[in-house]
């Protein structure tokens, strides 16, 4: 039996399977929080914690490993000049994943992974008014709905 032996496969071959994390990764880097299904953001936080590990101690020598897993210059600048000092003071746990249920298509369970330390503010929008109309409209036809199912039944 192959109880808890090796890494996830997630479906891929080897190749494939460090690819996609090292672009999860990067996408972690670059946004802060990435969407993803639970089983990659799972196998993808073992790795971004490993490079934030490698950042924390800022030498040529890991600035080097991290190049050699991201392949993303700018983004590992980036992991050392912020994420690693921001970090600076955590001994560990330095992502968190955030379930948000099934997706739509396939229902696959979807999660959020992001960075423990950094506060993520949702984009401003200009459309606030819009948002607010739909709501009403969402509002005023439900009970339409309703009311018409009702009829429905009583037939």
């Amino acid at each position: 039996m192959r109880h808890r032996k090796g890494p996830a496969k997630l479906g891929m071959k080897s190749q494939h399977r460090r690819a996609v994390l090292a672009n999860l990764v990067c996408s972690l880097i670059e946004h802060s929080r990435i969407t993803t299904t639970i089983a990659k953001a799972k196998v993808a936080r073992r790795f971004a914690d490993k490079m934030i590990t490698l950042a924390k101690s800022g030498t040529v020598h890991h600035r080097r490993q991290a190049i050699a897993f991201l392949r993303q210059k700018d983004l590992v600048s980036k992991l050392f000049t912020e994420l690693g000092k921001q970090h600076s003071d955590r001994q560990g746990g330095y992502t968190r994943i955030i379930r948000v249920g099934p997706r739509p298509g396939d229902a696959a369970e979807m999660a959020i992974l992001e960075w423990t330390g950094t506060v993520v503010t949702a984009p401003e929008s200009t459309t606030g008014t819009e948002v607010a109309t739909t709501e009403a409209v969402a509002a005023t036809e439900k009970p339409a709905k309703k009311a018409k199912k009702a009829s429905v039944k009583s037939k």
